[in-house]
């Protein structure tokens, strides 16, 4: 399967994030897309599609701040990442706010995901590399694969979070309905729940999310992701939310997948986009399932049984001498359920 990246996203580097109330080094680190590279190879550069696909999906005010918060941060006499620390959970409203600190706050959702150097060349070159991946898709590729770095399910239409930016799986899939794709499923078997993501189409019809995750009653992000979260609007019955406890392994999560998998069939998609984390993994620092590194092709193999369009787009992972070994494992699962 090919697979796109930018050298870009290397060049996102935090030095430490707030984690289950103390610091720890930054778990999405660089090493995450070089252990995927030396797996799969170098892969294929992405293309740049511009700004239009990015901002079909995120708030102009929200994409201007990405790329001037650093800025604003060093001017402000700051040292290291520019990090939120105060947040307007209520009464939050559209203010032309100077400070960094005001501006950090009110576009965060999460104070876990700070903005180094860097940043925003990263955020961007994973968008492409998913709109590069997406139209191999859309030129006659059965899958191709988006390695994405920094992950993007966690950050909305304009709020960041999660270690996310810029929403890849929902550029993405806007990108296609540009296209004249109308029905589409994101797929989302990341440990934690696709927040962003759902928030985006929680009243798009047309966008079917399903999402197999952690039980927001006891992991991030919490507010979201619960099983009576189905979507609003036009977007009614248009959210699947699968919580599942911690501990699951592969007998847990095999049904949750095969029930999801139905929803997927009953939209009657014309593109699949698979949000794929391989935090799942029995191993993962930061995360609670026990999925081992064959399951990972059974999954595939199950998706590509769908005999959809899919693009793969890269979310979590953080068990890094694994990671390399895992994403390939489910890559040969797609492959050959495609055969």
């Amino acid at each position: 399967m090919r697979h796109f990246s930018d050298p870009a996203q290397a060049r996102h580097a935090p030095l430490r994030e707030l984690h289950n109330g103390g610091w720890m080094d930054y778990a999405e680190c660089p090493s995450r897309l070089e252990a995927m590279l030396a797996k799969l190879g170098p892969g294929e550069p992405a293309r740049d599609f511009g700004l239009d696909p990015i901002l079909a999906v995120h708030d102009p005010a929200y994409v201007a701040f990405l790329r001037e918060a650093h800025a604003l941060w060093r001017a402000a006499g700051r040292e290291g990442d520019a990090m939120g620390y105060v947040f307007p959970v209520v009464g939050r409203r559209p203010l032309d706010l100077d400070r960094i600190d005001a501006k950090i706050g009110a576009f965060s959702m999460d104070a876990s995901t700070p903005i180094a150097a860097d940043t925003w060349a990263a955020a961007y070159g994973g968008a492409q590399s998913a709109l590069t991946a997406l139209d191999a898709v859309l030129a006659g590729d059965r899958a191709a694969m988006a390695l994405c770095r920094p992950p993007g399910h966690h950050c909305g239409a304009d709020y960041m979070g999660g270690y996310c930016y810029l929403n890849n799986a929902a550029i993405a899939a806007r990108a296609a309905q540009a296209r004249g794709l109308r029905r589409i499923a994101i797929l989302d078997v990341d440990y934690h729940h696709g927040n962003g993501t759902q928030d985006i189409f929680y009243g798009d019809g047309e966008v079917l999310f399903a999402s197999i995750h952690a039980d927001p009653k006891t992991d991030f992000p919490f507010y979201w992701g619960h099983a009576d979260e189905q979507g609003e609007g036009e977007g009614a019955g248009a959210t699947l939310n699968l919580p599942l406890p911690q501990g699951t392994d592969w007998t847990g999560y095999a049904p949750a997948l095969a029930t999801a998998l139905e929803a997927v069939r009953a939209h009657g998609a014309d593109l699949l986009i698979v949000s794929y984390g391989a935090d799942t993994f029995a191993e993962d620092p930061i995360s609670h399932f026990r999925l081992a590194r064959e399951d990972y092709t059974a999954m595939g193999a199950a998706i590509a049984a769908l005999d959809l369009p899919t693009l793969v787009v890269m979310e979590g992972g953080y068990a890094v001498n694994a990671l390399g070994a895992n994403v390939s494992a489910f890559l040969d699962g797609i492959e050959r359920g495609t055969d």
